[in-house]
């Protein structure tokens, strides 16, 4: 398998962007089974150049993570990243973890701080444990052999009451302590990412890859459950449309698309290196919105292959 930074250096050498899809782990084997044969070789067969499999609440879904990226990776050959997080592990487990994914063949770390458990209004970090995101990527380069991808807010994280500055500051120290690569978190105003790289690249001489985060609408429902758990916002004009389609899904789904598509578009010709995508484990919508982009199988992940079993 290959690393992540290197297929952001090769891809800015041939000026094509990077694609990339975020798939969410199962909570039942029954589940996992429907992802592997019902899910994954659809959204395998636009080939994306890499994915990644995120880490489940207070690292629930732990054991669940690693089998699926050594899964599509075995069976599918896309190179596929694990993400990572703090909550409730000691630096010890959290080396033993490292090391485990190592065996497993993963290359790709996220490494994130992560949600407060459910219940906790404030996260505290497990005894021997990291407050910060910053710690878990001075563990992952000190246990070596991986590329290291962290998250960023283009209208700041929640928790920054400091503002998005300081925040966008506090990015720029996990870059300078070893992150390759920045997926950031999902947003419906593009003006809030330009300013986010403006500010990084301008002000604080970042040169590591920025990369946005689309996420496809498919319910008015969905989407301002998923806005107010990350505090994005949505533009006024975006909000009176999702009203008035709020009863009506498929239509909302369908106008999602044309809004990604148009956000993408946006964003590729602002000369962005990449888009991922939170697929949410749905096919239709991802790969209606690269078909719109012109993008449905442009990746360099090669042909899929058998789907898992």
């Amino acid at each position: 398998m290959r690393y992540i930074r290197d297929i952001y250096a090769e891809a800015a050498a041939a000026q094509r962007p990077v694609i990339s899809f975020e798939f969410f782990t199962p909570k039942t084997d029954e589940g996992e089974e429907n992802f592997f044969t019902r899910t994954m070789p659809g959204l395998a067969a636009l080939r994306p150049d890499y994915c990644s499999v995120t880490y489940g609440a207070g690292g629930s879904t732990q054991d669940r993570t690693f089998s699926m990226v050594r899964r599509i990776q075995t069976h599918f050959g896309i190179p596929c990243m694990a993400h990572l997080t703090c909550v409730g592990s000691s630096r010890e487990a959290i080396a033993g973890l490292l090391r485990e994914a190592q065996a497993d063949g993963i290359q790709n770390i996220l490494a994130l701080r992560g949600d407060p458990p459910e219940g906790a209004t404030a996260f505290e970090p497990a005894p021997g444990g990291f407050r910060y995101a910053s710690e878990l990527v001075d563990v992952i380069r000190e246990v070596g052999g991986f590329s290291i991808g962290v998250a960023g807010f283009p209208e700041g994280h929640l928790e920054a009451k400091d503002g998005r500055e300081a925040d966008w500051r506090r990015l720029q120290a996990k870059i300078e302590r070893g992150a390759d690569f920045v997926l950031t978190q999902l947003f419906f105003d593009n003006e809030f990412f330009h300013r986010f790289r403006a500010h990084l690249t301008g002000q604080l001489g970042v040169t590591v890859p920025l990369v946005p985060g689309i996420i496809p609408i498919l319910s008015a429902g969905q989407i301002r459950r998923f806005t107010a758990l990350c505090g994005a916002s949505i533009p006024d004009a975006l909000g009176r449309r999702l009203e008035e389609l709020a009863g009506d899904d498929a239509a909302a789904a369908a106008f999602g698309v044309e809004f990604a598509a148009a956000q993408g578009a946006d964003l590729l010709r602002a000369g962005v290196p990449g888009l991922h995508f939170y697929t949410l484990n749905k096919v239709a919508s991802t790969r209606a919105i690269l078909e719109r982009l012109g993008l449905a199988a442009a990746g360099a992940a090669g042909e899929a292959g058998a789907a898992g079993t």
